[in-house]
């Protein structure tokens, strides 16, 4: 990427970042690139949809959020990690406006959270903790849920998380 290309990319994230933050995930793509200096043209030339600049506004935050399921790993008790993890998820979507619904979009953010999840859950299912038949999809479209409604409801998130979690868990264990 030219050096000028490579400016106008960064500028763009970081207006978008700032915008997402103030208006959420639905945040006018023009009023972005108008912040940001640019054309519309060339928002679309670096993005061609709201998702792929999404990708990129979300991105490091996604990475630190798989990061954490990668240390879980290791945890002796995996359905803890589970729980601990999905706690990362609803914090990470409150915290970021506009993140929660991207979470169950096609964006590659969701492929890397399903795939980081999944680990986790597996663990949990071998161990026996969780029901051997919940999905990880599934799972993070409640979380997902827990996420938007928190949103409403302002101190509500770990309850509704631990309600959550609470029916996965399997009779006895």
């Amino acid at each position: 990427m030219r050096a000028d290309a490579r400016r106008n990319y960064d500028r763009l994230v970081a207006v978008a970042s700032a915008v997402v933050a103030e208006q959420g995930a639905e945040a006018s793509l023009e009023e972005i690139a108008r912040r940001a200096g640019v054309g519309s043209a060339t928002l679309h030339r670096h993005f061609p949809g709201r998702y792929a600049l999404l990708d990129a506004v979300f991105q490091d935050r996604v990475d630190a959020l798989c990061a954490k399921a990668a240390d879980l790993l290791d945890d002796p008790s995996p359905g803890e990690a589970l729980v601990t993890w999905l706690h990362a998820v609803v914090a990470h979507a409150s915290a970021n406006r506009g993140l929660a619904p991207f979470l169950i979009k096609g964006a590659s953010a969701h492929t890397k959270i399903v795939a980081a999840g999944e680990k986790l859950l597996a663990r949990a299912r071998q161990d026996g903790t969780v029901q051997p038949d919940i999905d990880i999809v599934e799972l993070l479209t409640l979380v997902n849920a827990v996420s938007l409604a928190a949103e409403h409801l302002h101190g509500q998130a770990d309850r509704l998380l631990r309600l959550v979690v609470d029916g996965i868990r399997r009779q006895g264990g």
